[in-house]
């Protein structure tokens, strides 16, 4: 396999977590996470000058999931994932289960929905494109279960299992297509589900958890399986590089550990947020309750004091 224009992976030393540390950024993600970062701190900026608040545990939680990205991306975890599969698989764990997490709770959308300004009457700008494609077709067949949960599935065993992946390995464009899909995936799985973003599927709470544990499963089993494989099932980690020292299977049986360990770690995550949305829900529709109750003098409870005064007029 060969791995030319992606840095000297094929003389890379043994594997420590520092090596792995070490910067060596990927032009394409490094420029992308920056404008990423640079546009949110715009909307952020522009709501704080014109008096609104934006929740500081938002922006914490979206340079966080964008920060991950640069962590695997624009290290050297990059270079020794093209030769190593345990590395490949915690590149792909966390731009596929904790970027778009903590990327979606920052609530990017929302923020640009409320920062971006309106275009004059008749005419369409940044914010009116925007709301048309979050209410397009497109949208609502994207963020379905019936899409989402098989799409989350066969990028596992659809990839990893079939010759594709050995394609898209083999170059630097099918490389980045690859991480740029793990990441889409990741997004629209878990947007519906737990994302404070509006979306055009946005099902009841309880619907939203049964939507994460029914994708959960298949990735545990994916990790199972290579921890029990007796043989290399992926072409390009069959051969690994004298200079690492390490062994093909053993190497593999480490990706299926942390594959199946992902599959845990994220959807406790995950459910946690959904309680704490579910609650903080239920707060607000308590006070909205209570805000009409008092504007309305409580009407349902007169209703309820006549009905009894009434039946105490007819026993005497």
């Amino acid at each position: 396999m060969d791995h030319s224009g992606h840095g000297m992976t094929m003389d890379l030393p043994p594997f420590t977590l520092g090596r792995g540390l070490e910067w060596s950024a990927d032009p394409f993600f490094l420029v992308a996470c920056l404008a990423g970062l640079a546009l949110y701190g715009w909307g952020v900026v522009r709501l704080v000058r014109r008096g609104d608040k934006w929740p500081v545990g938002r922006t914490v939680a979206f340079v966080i999931g964008v920060l991950s990205i640069v962590l695997v991306m624009c290290t050297q975890l990059n270079d020794y994932g093209m030769v190593m599969f345990s590395v490949h698989m915690v590149q792909h764990m966390v731009i596929s289960m904790v970027s778009p997490i903590l990327i979606l709770l920052g609530a990017p959308i929302t923020l640009a929905l409320r920062a971006l300004p309106t275009a004059g009457r008749g005419r369409k700008g940044p914010r009116e494109l925007l709301l048309m494609f979050l209410h397009s077709h497109y949208m609502r067949i994207v963020t379905h279960p019936a899409f989402t949960i098989p799409l989350f599935i066969a990028s596992l065993y659809g990839l990893y299992f079939t010759p594709l992946f050995d394609f898209l390995m083999g170059s630097k464009p099918g490389h980045i297509a690859m991480m740029v899909h793990f990441l889409a995936v990741g997004l629209v799985f878990f947007w519906p589900i737990m994302g404070v973003d509006p979306g055009p599927h946005r099902p009841g709470y309880l619907m939203r958890m049964l939507e994460l544990f029914a994708g959960m499963p298949f990735h545990a089993f994916f990790g199972i399986a290579l921890m029990m494989a007796s043989e290399p099932m992926v072409e390009t980690f069959k051969n690994p590089p004298a200079s690492l020292g390490i062994e093909a299977l053993s190497d593999q049986n480490a990706a299926g550990g942390i594959a199946w360990a992902f599959s845990e770690i994220p959807s406790v995550l995950v459910l946690v947020a959904l309680l704490f949305q579910w609650y903080a829900s239920d707060q607000r529709q308590a006070r909205r309750e209570d805000r009409a109750a008092d504007r309305n003098g409580d009407k349902e409870l007169e209703a309820y004091n006549a009905y009894l005064s009434s039946l105490h007029a007819r026993g005497n």
